[in-house]
């Protein structure tokens, strides 16, 4: 445990480019996160880049809708933009054109959840669990085009392991749980992920998703997503 604070407190301090990104309009609130795909997070490398998410405001049943696109780095353009809707437990929908989430998205956006990290304002050693589905089609990395969408059940045993040492109120936020697929090959996933959350902020600063793919696709069948807060238009308000 003491390793992973060490961690975490290494990478929030690591400085690195932040990147100009405009807000979309009627955004509420744009973040920029800086992530490192099946490699650490950096400001520059292959498989690194940013993501940037704009919050644009409630949607009727409760949950917000966002904007997500991703900007890989060494590439000419953005990804498309992706739009979909968080609700507050954690749950995704994708349901325009072309329905999209891209890996990155997949780890980041369940956690923008209004829901998702409540019971830690109960305090900051707390166990909960979360049962949501994701509807959407994941793109497959850098490259390659959405197929068709499927629903995802997913669940998760998330535990607040306290203040992080050297970096409070940042607090570690493990959560332990499996996507499954409805129908289709019937694929799923065993998901790790360990977070430092802002409790002031109300959103991770850092972020280590290991998601390893049942059944077994190649002998590489772990994707890691990390990511780090470079930039929050709310910051300091």
């Amino acid at each position: 445990m003491r390793t992973t604070a060490l961690l975490f407190v290494a990478a929030i301090v690591l400085t690195g480019q932040t990147p100009t990104t405009a807000p979309a309009s009627g955004s509420v609130r744009h973040l920029v996160y800086q992530f490192g795909y099946n490699t650490k997070v950096a400001s520059q490398g292959t498989g690194t880049g940013t993501t940037t998410i704009d919050i644009l405001g409630s949607a009727p049943d409760g949950g917000v809708m966002v904007d997500g696109t991703d900007y890989w780095w060494n590439t000419a353009r953005p990804r498309a933009t992706n739009t979909c809707e968080l609700h507050p437990n954690g749950g995704v929908s994708c349901s325009q054109r072309p329905y999209a989430i891209s890996p990155i998205q997949l780890t980041i956006f369940p956690l923008l959840a209004r829901g998702y990290f409540k019971p830690l304002s109960a305090g900051p050693k707390s166990n909960w669990s979360l049962s949501y589905k994701i509807y959407a089609a994941v793109l497959p990395g850098a490259s390659g085009s959405a197929g068709e969408p499927n629903t995802w059940d997913c669940s998760y045993a998330v535990h607040g392991n306290g203040p992080i040492a050297g970096a409070a109120p940042l607090v570690l936020v493990v959560s332990t749980g499996k996507l499954v697929q409805e129908g289709g090959r019937y694929q799923s996933a065993d998901d790790k992920l360990r977070i430092a959350y802002d409790p002031a902020a109300k959103i991770p600063v850092l972020v280590n998703d290991v998601r390893a793919h049942l059944p077994q696709r190649s002998v590489y069948n772990k994707d890691l997503v990390e990511l780090k807060l470079v930039k929050d238009s709310l910051a300091g308000k």
